[in-house]
C-alpha cells in the first residue's frame, strides 16, 4: 500500500504494472482490496491505480461536511502525477459517481471513463421512493454490526451462480467497512443526481452491466447509454452487481479490447 495527503486527508492506495495509467474507484462498503483481480490482470498493459476512497480501507475519514468526491479524486491524481497523464478511470457502482464528480468539476482530466454497475446518482437513476428506501436502509445498517447486514446484502450483489469463494471474498470486504466513514459518503453522495453531467460528457465511455443486476439493472444503463452521447453499452450476461468478482476473465477482457478499440495502447 502507498498513501499521499489530500486536502489533510491521508489517502491510501494500490499500484501495479505500466503503461498508461487506469484509476480503479470501487463501490460502497469496499476498499482497493475488492480490484485483486483487475490489478494482477490488468497490470501487463496498464499502471493500474486503485484507491482507497476516503471513509474506506486505510484511507482518512470525511467530514460529515465534506465537499466535492470529484475534487478529492482530482488532488488525488494530482499528488501521484497521474492526472497530468489523463487516466483512464473506471467507476463502479458507488465509484461511478465519483468518477462522474471528477467529470463535472475536472473534465480535462480523464481520458475515457468506464461506468460499470453505474448510477447517475440513486436520485439520478431510481425513482424517488426508492432512493428514500435505500438512504433510509444504508443509514440504519450504519448501526449493525456487519454480520447482521452481509446476509442480506450479499443476494444483490451476487447471483445464486457465485462461488463460495466469491461469497466469502466479498464478505470479508463487508466485515471491514468503516460506520463513521460510510455515514460520511452517504451524506455526501447518498441523494446524488448526476443527470445533468451525463450529456455533458465528451470522451469515449463504456457503460458494463451484468444483465442479472438487481441493484442497478440493465434499464439503468439503457438510460445512461441514451444520455452520454457516443457511448457503447456492454451487457455481461449471467452474472450480478458485481460481475468483475463473478466473472473476472469477462470483465477484464471486455475492459482490455475496449480500450484497444479507442487506441488506448498499442497492439
Amino acid at each position: 500500500m502507498e498513501s499521499v495527503t489530500v486536502e489533510g486527508l491521508r489517502i491510501t492506495y494500490r499500484r501495479a504494472g505500466s503503461g498508461p495509467p487506469l484509476v480503479l474507484l470501487h463501490g460502497a462498503y469496499e476498499d482497493s482490496r475488492v480490484w485483486e483481480d483487475q490489478l494482477e490482470e490488468l497490470s501487463d498493459e496498464f499502471t493500474v491505480v486503485a484507491w482507497d476512497t476516503p471513509g474506506c480501507g486505510g484511507s482518512d475519514d470525511l467530514a460529515l461536511s465534506a465537499g466535492s468526491l470529484g475534487e478529492l479524486l482530482a488532488g488525488f491524481l494530482g499528488v501521484t502525477g497521474l492526472a497530468g497523464r489523463r487516466p483512464h478511470v473506471l467507476g463502479l457502482s458507488f465509484g461511478s459517481v465519483v468518477a462522474l464528480d471528477l467529470w463535472r468539476t475536472h473534465p480535462e482530466i480523464p481520458r475515457t471513463l468506464i461506468l460499470a454497475s453505474a448510477y447517475a446518482g440513486w436520485a439520478g437513476s431510481l425513482p424517488p421512493e426508492e432512493v428514500e428506501r435505500r438512504y433510509r436502509q444504508a443509514t440504519a445498517e450504519l448501526e449493525k454490526p456487519p454480520s447482521e447486514i452481509i446476509p442480506a446484502w450479499l443476494p444483490t450483489l451476487l447471483t445464486p451462480r457465485a462461488t463460495d469463494a466469491m461469497r466469502a471474498k466479498v464478505a470479508r470486504l463487508f466485515e471491514d467497512f468503516r460506520p463513521a466513514g460510510m455515514r460520511a459518503l452517504l451524506a455526501a453522495a447518498g441523494r446524488a443526481d448526476y443527470r445533468p453531467v451525463l450529456p455533458t460528457i465528451t470522451v469515449p465511455t463504456l457503460l458494463l452491466y451484468g444483465s442479472e443486476d438487481v441493484r442497478s439493472p440493465v434499464a439503468v444503463g439503457e438510460e445512461l447509454h441514451r444520455q452520454i452521447t457516443g457511448s457503447e453499452l456492454m451487457v455481461l450476461p449471467d452474472v450480478g452487481h458485481m460481475s468483475f468478482v463473478e466473472a473476472p476473465e469477462a470483465f477484464n477482457g471486455a475492459v482490455r479490447r475496449w480500450l484497444r478499440v479507442h487506441n488506448v495502447v498499442s497492439v
